[in-house]
């Protein structure tokens, strides 16, 4: 809890967590123009992010923790914990949308605000990691498939 508190105090004071990946803009400006276009298109639902992964221009980045990666792995995209993702910002392809995952929206949706921060094309799967597994069970691939 106290990194989260913290991560959040220094992205909304401006200061880069790393020297070399410094914000376009702090958190504190996202949040003052933040309004219903951008809370609208800050999230997407599992259909719309299977359709952009099957024509390549989006990448899923799975936020969760070491342990819980280790139990249970959905076999695509990007493991990156939220806990090391400013150290990893190198790893992620700037040409794609970035959508940011966890079981439920809690961890992705502050993962989400942080990569804004870095100038990322982003959004946090709006179902989670859950429902992308309910999508993507074995009777409704052959829905997807259509």
């Amino acid at each position: 809890m106290r990194t989260t508190l913290l991560l959040l105090m220094l992205l909304s004071t401006g200061a880069p967590l790393l020297a070399q990946e410094a914000p376009l803009f702090t958190l504190e400006q996202y949040l003052l123009d933040f309004d219903y276009a951008e809370r609208r298109d800050m999230k997407i639902g599992s259909k719309e992010l299977v359709k952009l992964l099957k024509e390549k221009k989006a990448v899923l980045v799975d936020i969760r923790f070491q342990e819980e990666f280790t139990a249970w792995r959905m076999g695509f995209g990007l493991h990156i914990p939220l806990n090391e993702l400013p150290k990893r910002l190198k790893e992620l392809d700037r040409t794609k949308l970035v959508v940011t995952a966890c079981p439920h929206k809690d961890r992705s949706a502050l993962a989400m605000a942080y990569l804004k921060t870095r100038g990322f094309d982003v959004k946090y799967l709006e179902d989670g990691l859950l429902g992308l597994a309910e999508l993507l069970r074995g009777d409704k691939v052959l829905e997807l498939s259509r």
